[in-house]
């Protein structure tokens, strides 16, 4: 569950959602509720009197124009994350908790293609829920400006991730 001032707004755009993930409001909830409980970043959200995280649960063919138009990358990708925070914002208000607004703030988007989660979690031998919990967690982290540019950015996101899936119930994805 998430707290009283936080809107999750969840979007049906293609794909066979429904089917492949007939709770997905449940598990995009859980995983945020695991952000809140346990990531660091995530720790002044009760200060804010709205907050606002989009998720968009759509097709390849429409997470490939995203891709395309956003990232110069014409092919579909599994998930998409666009932060409303700034880098000064995310400092100012997650890392010092100081001069948050009093109006909604939105934390960003974040876009999932079903073709391309279903084809990966059957390449790796996954469910198609953990799988997708686990890029949900990735997409919500990427919104509070973690990263994994360097190295150690990618250790950090991942232990990260590591942690709050097990919490979940979800084994390590970076195990072979």
């Amino acid at each position: 569950m998430t707290a009283d001032n936080i809107d999750l707004d969840i979007s049906m755009g293609g794909g066979d959602w429904s089917a492949l993930l007939p709770d997905y409001r449940q598990q995009i909830t859980a995983c945020f509720a695991e952000v809140i409980a346990h990531v660091p970043l995530a720790r002044h959200f009760d200060k804010f009197s709205h907050l606002e995280l989009s998720v968009l649960l759509t097709d390849d063919k429409a997470i490939q124009k995203l891709n395309r138009e956003y990232r110069h990358k014409d092919s579909p990708t599994n998930v998409l994350s666009f932060p409303s925070l700034s880098g000064d914002e995310i400092d100012l208000y997650l890392e010092q908790g100081r001069d948050i607004p009093d109006y909604p703030v939105s934390l960003g988007d974040i876009i999932f293609a079903c073709e391309t989660l279903s084809r990966e979690a059957q390449a790796q031998g996954k469910s198609f829920r953990d799988h997708f919990c686990h890029l949900c967690l990735h997409g919500m982290l990427h919104l509070l400006g973690y990263d994994h540019m360097d190295a150690d950015q990618a250790e950090d996101m991942e232990r990260l991730e590591k942690q709050l899936l097990s919490k979940l119930s979800i084994d390590d994805p970076y195990q072979d």
